[in-house]
């Protein structure tokens, strides 16, 4: 079934709340304090259906008070229908909501001429030619149709019905990120926390866990709801009541939902910006920032120098992160007016100096992300990662990696999601071949050496290394590298005899396991086999999770514990450390744990006797 979102807009008093009920027959304004003042103060939510299409419609307030409340609604809106006094015409708050409805990107309009009962043809005329004119100065929205309606006349509502059944369906992009800003919350006897809102992109099917982004903090779905039935599932541009499981979380309106691990907080991001009615947006100027049903305050920081701009590039900085995608609609606004209006540029900080930033800005507003990738990658030295690109650029990741594979002069890690610079891997060759030139019987894996070198990926260090194997610098043997011009006969007793020697040098103060494998230029994994032989010949002792001893050390130092309780009685940390000073209090415990373990040895409290 087609699923539309249509929101009423409307000065107050023009009927909105009026028409909603005659096309739905829901009572729209709920509250006590809705009826006593007979204003839609908040939003509230009806819809119809006619066997092929479902229109869920969000009835916003018209008062200009309540300017922040309708804003939250237009948000999800895929198309709107502006309720209009015949006799009135455009007012004050017409214009203001025509104008958010332009700024957050609804298309698709139809003005309801309401009140026709009480107007002559000439005047409906009229109205019809004054408002395509003034429609027709928004270059982002189209009219669809303009209807005079009567809720005391049903033809002319069952004739908005079927106009409205018949709006084209504007396809959104999306590119599968779960996203939904609660717009109420509320608790239910019996089912605990349940929260209303739209989904803008992705789907949410019960039983899914999903995360309140700003307390980075998982909640799971009980029970989805859409239009009052339960359902298994709920996507994109469906009103959805969503039923949180063991939501120990104070949730409100503002707050966004969405999959972990997709999405980063930043506390200033950059956006393209156009005012609206003239207004000249200042530098430094702090204003509301309103997105999706979210309010904050932000500072407005120009890029260009100037003291104020009507449209342009612009940084918002802000007191907390915001959890932001690429090209999403906001609308700004200054002393409860709204003032202007744009689009998210790039949601994550980036640190770049701005005579590469404004191209960068440049490129992602036209959408040439293939030029924006090259800047990218010029810039993040060790590697881009396409891991935020549902964030950063709109793209899931199949269609980051298409763009990323038409570039030249990279490596593409797909599996790691990282874009590397050809310069780069250079550098990392150059550092790989220095290794088996300064310890010729080096033994290493791609996983190790990326262990140790934490931006490159295990993919990256592997392509370079089948490439000196290629070359003949290298040789590859059950999982491991080593130089191609030198003769192991036996490389397993090689590593044998180094890690011990190692270890014995170490005496009773002997170096971490990953350190002697990083001195010796050696695979983890084999260093790791090669200890468990050591332990289980008995010519190495496990004393802790990270600490291994040769067996002649560990002996060796036992016997001088014992004479030590000859001499004195007993032994505990104290003694212990004055007659070995340099021991920390690590290796203290681990080998008085060993002596506990000693036949003929006896412990009371701290104290070990014989």
């Amino acid at each position: 079934m087609r699923q539309l979102i249509i929101g009423t807009a409307g000065h107050v008093d023009h009927g909105k709340t009026a028409l909603i009920k005659a096309l739905t027959g829901f009572e729209g304004d709920s509250t006590e304090e809705e009826r006593r003042r007979g204003i839609t103060i908040d939003l509230s939510f009806s819809h119809i259906q006619n066997g092929e299409t479902n229109i869920a419609f969000i009835d916003v307030p018209g008062h200009e008070k309540l300017i922040k409340n309708m804003i939250a609604g237009a948000f999800g809106f895929d198309a709107s229908l502006v309720a209009l006094d015949v006799n009135e015409g455009v007012m004050p708050q017409t214009a203001e909501h025509i104008q958010i409805l332009s700024l957050v990107g609804v298309r698709n309009l139809i003005i309801a001429l309401t009140k026709s009962d009480l107007a002559d043809s000439s005047t409906i005329e009229a109205r019809k030619q004054e408002l395509a004119e003034y429609i027709g100065g928004f270059e982002t929205l189209s009219l669809v149709d303009i209807l005079p309606v009567s809720i005391h006349e049903p033809d002319s509502i069952e004739r908005l019905r079927e106009a409205l059944y018949a709006l084209p369906e504007i396809p959104r992009r999306e590119n599968g990120l779960f996203r939904y800003y609660i717009d109420r919350s509320f608790s239910i006897s019996g089912a605990g926390t349940v929260v209303t809102g739209t989904v803008l992109d992705g789907e949410i099917r019960v039983g899914d866990r999903i995360t309140v982004a700003e307390y980075a903090k998982e909640v799971q779905i009980r029970n989805i709801q859409v239009h009052e039935q339960d359902v298994q599932v709920a996507t994109a541009s469906q009103r959805a009541a969503l039923n949180l499981q063991s939501a120990k979380l104070t949730l409100k309106k503002g707050l966004l939902l969405t999959r972990k691990g997709f999405l980063r907080g930043f506390g200033t991001i950059d956006i393209w910006l156009e005012s609206v009615a003239g207004h000249h947006i200042r530098h430094d100027t702090t204003v509301q920032f309103f997105i999706g049903t979210k309010q904050l305050e932000a500072k407005v920081l120009l890029y260009g120098g100037e003291e104020s701009i009507q449209k342009g590039f612009a940084k918002l900085r802000f007191r907390e992160k915001t959890y932001l995608v690429y090209d999403e609609p906001f609308v700004l606004s200054l002393s409860g007016r709204v003032i202007a209006g744009g689009r998210v540029i790039n949601p994550i900080d980036e640190p770049m100096k701005k005579r590469l930033k404004l191209p960068l800005l440049e490129q992602l507003k036209a959408r040439d992300f293939k030029a924006a990738f090259r800047s990218l990658v010029a810039t993040h030295k060790r590697g881009f990662g396409l891991i935020s690109s549902n964030q950063r650029f709109g793209l899931n990741h199949d269609e980051a990696l298409q763009i990323a594979r038409e570039l030249e002069d990279v490596f593409v890690d797909e599996a790691g999601l990282v874009v590397y610079p050809t310069h780069i891997m250079h550098e990392l060759r150059q550092s790989l071949a220095d290794i088996y030139t300064k310890n010729q019987y080096a033994l290493l894996s791609a996983r190790s050496i990326s262990a140790k070198t934490k931006w490159a990926s295990e993919s990256l260090v592997e392509h370079i290394l089948k490439d000196m194997a290629t070359e003949g610098l290298l040789k590859f043997e059950n999982g491991i590298y080593k130089n191609a011009h030198i003769n192991i006969n036996d490389i397993h007793t090689l590593i044998l005899n180094n890690i011990y020697a190692k270890l014995d040098a170490g005496g009773i103060v002997p170096e971490a396991p990953y350190n002697i494998y990083d001195a010796m230029d050696l695979d983890r994994k084999m260093g790791d086999n090669a200890l468990k032989k050591l332990t289980k010949s008995r010519k190495a002792v496990r004393l802790a999770h990270n600490l291994f001893v040769t067996y002649e050390n560990l002996q060796a130092l036992t016997a001088q514990l014992k004479q030590i309780i000859r001499n004195e009685g007993y032994i505990e940390i104290s003694n212990f450390k004055q007659h070995f000073p340099d021991l920390s209090r690590k290796y203290l415990i681990a080998y008085l744990e060993y002596l506990d373990k000693q036949s003929g040895i006896k412990k009371e409290g701290n104290r070990r006797m014989l």
